[in-house]
């Protein structure tokens, strides 16, 4: 059951992708027409990054095709690390984007250039709606099925609006204030790199977290624990720790039972604290359940 959960959860996270993907081709091609016979490299920078969202959104589809894929001799807790290697892969890109609009507008804030075109304006207004509904239906998958590349993909998306956003006003600032604001559309560049390089690091630590096995969040653990410590048998929760594997979940809990029962007694109870436990969360793939006799009194 938790393999055809994380089988369907892969399945929606590479469609929400995929639709990511052309939207991106597109608007990466609008903008970046646009901005050559427009003449705002701000625009040209924004293609840039909309270039970039293509890139990524391709690593996370790889990286949840790999990790939909299920265990074998070679990987026997399965491929879940490919998801948020993606995930990393995909932050880091959305950081190199940043760097190379900042330097690229440092460039045309220092070399003179005409003011951009008007008809520029209705482009990035079309794109920022485009790309504030994609990061709306983007996230909700990502969350919806805990997917941190999923999730990191959104917020490529993001801020590629808030690029665009950034741009508009900085090219309505240069169009209303005529000779001697040329630059403005850069400066807005600029300032939205500055904010692009923030959500690069924001989604960074949840993936690097992840493939370095940082436990979920409480929550999870103590609700783990509370339908474990309500299986008939079971006398006292001694330890349990939880790792995510992609979009799985893997259990190692120690129950404590009473020591005079015989071993296929302890043996069952230890059975009956999985089935709940899987039944309870679809989305954890196996449970290692460690069987602790009763102290001596």
């Amino acid at each position: 059951m938790s393999n055809y959960h994380s089988l369907k959860s892969a399945e929606k996270g590479i469609r929400s992708t995929l639709v990511g993907i052309i939207l991106s081709i597109l608007l990466a091609i609008i903008k970046g027409t646009a901005g050559v016979i427009g003449n705002s490299y701000a625009l040209i920078a924004d293609a840039i990054e909309s270039t970039s969202d293509v890139f990524t959104s391709i690593i996370v589809f790889a990286g949840l095709k790999i990790a939909s894929k299920p265990a074998d001799t070679d990987h026997p807790y399965g491929h879940g690390k490919a998801e948020p290697i993606a995930g990393m892969i995909v932050a880091s890109a959305l950081f190199g984007a940043a760097i190379i609009i900042i330097f690229q507008s440092i460039h045309e804030i220092i070399i003179p250039h005409h003011a951009p075109a008007p008809f520029t304006l209705i482009v990035l207004i079309v794109v920022v709606i485009t790309k504030e509904f994609l990061f709306r239906f983007v996230i909700k998958v990502g969350e919806k099925i805990e997917s941190v590349a999923v999730v990191n993909d959104a917020w490529h998306h993001r801020s590629d609006a808030i690029t665009s956003f950034a741009v508009f006003i900085g090219i309505s600032i240069s169009l209303v204030g005529g000779k001697g604001y040329e630059q403005a559309d850069d400066f807005a560049a600029l300032f939205a790199s500055g904010i692009i390089i923030y959500n690069a690091y924001r989604l960074f630590r949840p993936a690097f977290s992840e493939i370095m096995d940082t436990a979920p969040p409480i929550h999870i653990l103590e609700e783990i624990k509370s339908v474990a410590a309500k299986v008939d048998g079971v006398m006292l929760i001694d330890k349990c720790f939880v790792r995510k594997m992609g979009l799985e979940f893997f259990v190692d809990i120690h129950v404590v039972v009473d020591r005079n029962l015989p071993v296929h007694a302890g043996h069952l109870i230890g059975h009956n604290v999985k089935d709940e436990l899987m039944k309870f969360n679809p989305k954890i793939s196996d449970v290692l359940v460690h069987i602790e006799p009763t102290l001596i009194k």
